[in-house]
């Protein structure tokens, strides 16, 4: 049995030995004048010999990461880890340009990927005709002589012109890879509108949607404006470090002045309101609540480009009107709001700060009446929580504040005494 089982085995040996030597075309493909694929690829990587491999992961992951050729999670996990940097970009970019690190990203050798180059620089073409004609049509709408009771539809049209203008400008460049890459590792220029574009998008996708359930939630509106609609997106940070929405911050931390970070997508200089507004100040008398201002300062520019606010170096004589208190929470007392509300100057009109520090009081403040005396509108808010802690009472006492050591307690409330019911009544 196992002689005639090797035999088995030497015939099927030899007849595959026959097959490959009587029929050496099986490999090949017929019916094509192109080389074989791997001779392509051969062919290819001949002149590329020169350049250095890619380093695998294995090789990364002893020595310094890169944060532009990452692209596995563990990977991702460990530059965290230890570096202390993010990834840049997307994985499948950064695994792209793992695999082809010497190649500028624009001559990808992806066909696809060049075709459709192709088609969107024809369309960028069509769009930078589209913009010189618009131009003309501004110039001209500029430059145009009208009786005085149409100035008004003269703006309008103009205003109009501008936008559409603006629109072309982003249109001609938003589906372009290069700068869709340029925007995701951050370094596109808020100057321009398309930059300006995808920011907004970005940030309309995600951070819009939670800034604006944190103010639902917390019932930012109605108690302290009427209407709250963001059109910038507003965060606060103390220390250097960046806070959620509605975080709760401890009274030691609160001691200095945040910085709040304003990001604006329209163009050219914005001049905003801040207020910090306490609507959750216990009024044992009432038994109700009232209002106590933490921080106000007006005439704040605002930039794309620049968009940081560090109130602690806001000019005392031009824009802070109440400058900044920290946030504390006497003991027993529930947790309370500190909102901030950035607020629109009307056309940038200046407030003059000097006759408004004298109408304005820091306990008993109303935002509303504040919006309406200066003719402001809400564009962003952003808030914190306070609450007692072990240090509120020596904050207390550090700012002269009275109640450190007094206590709020829920009022017990007594029971109704029983009354038995007459019996009759079950008769």
């Amino acid at each position: 049995m196992a002689s005639s089982r090797a035999g088995w085995r030497c015939v099927r040996c030899v007849a595959q030995a026959e097959n490959a030597l009587v029929q050496p075309w099986s490999r090949a493909r017929q019916f094509s004048t192109t080389a074989f694929r791997p001779e392509e690829v051969i062919q290819q990587q001949q002149p590329q010999d020169s350049l250095p491999p890619p380093p695998p992961a294995r090789a990364q992951a002893k020595g310094k990461l890169d944060p532009n050729t990452v692209s596995t999670p563990r990977l991702e996990r460990k530059l965290v880890r230890e570096q202390h940097v993010l990834p840049i970009g997307s994985r499948r970019r950064r695994a792209a340009l793992r695999r082809a690190r010497e190649i500028p990203f624009e001559q990808l050798p992806y066909q696809c990927f060049q075709e459709a180059r192709k088609i969107l620089a024809a369309d960028r073409m069509e769009k930078l005709e589209q913009i010189e004609i618009q131009r003309a049509r501004l110039q001209k709408a500029k430059a145009q002589q009208v009786e005085p009771q149409h100035e008004r539809w003269k703006e309008r049209r103009v205003i109009s012109l501008e936008k559409h203008l603006e629109e072309l400008k982003v249109f001609a460049d938003v589906n372009d890879p290069i700068v869709k890459r340029i925007f995701e590792d951050g370094k596109g220029d808020l100057n321009k509108p398309v930059y300006r574009h995808l920011a907004e998008k970005k940030w309309q996708s995600y951070d819009k949607k939670v800034n604006v359930q944190r103010i639902e939630q917390f019932n930012l509106v109605p108690d302290i404006v009427a209407a709250l609609e963001p059109v910038v997106a507003t965060d606060l940070a103390f220390d250097g470090r960046k806070i959620e929405p509605g975080q709760y911050i401890d009274s030691t931390v609160s001691e200095a002045a945040p910085n709040v970070n304003i990001q604006s997508f329209q163009k050219g200089e914005r001049l905003v309101t801040i207020a910090c507004v306490n609507p959750d100040i216990p009024n044992v008398a009432r038994d109700n609540f009232d209002y106590r201002c933490h921080f106000l300062a007006s005439n704040v520019k605002i930039t794309p480009t620049s968009p940081l606010v560090q109130l602690a170096k806001l000019s005392r004589d031009s824009q802070t009107i109440l400058p900044w208190m920290p946030a504390y929470t006497q003991k027993g007392a529930p947790y309370q709001r500190m909102a901030f509300i950035i607020l629109e100057q009307p056309e940038n009109t200046p407030i003059d700060t000097t006759s408004a520090s004298v109408k304005v009081k820091r306990d008993g403040f109303i935002l509303r009446s504040f919006i309406d005396r200066h003719r402001l509108f809400p564009i962003g808010a952003n808030l914190f929580r306070s609450q007692w802690d072990e240090a509120t009472a020596g904050v207390m006492k550090r700012l002269g504040v009275p109640g450190h050591d007094v206590e709020f307690k829920r009022m017990k409330v007594e029971p109704l005494p029983y009354k038995k019911l007459p019996g009759n009544r079950y008769r």
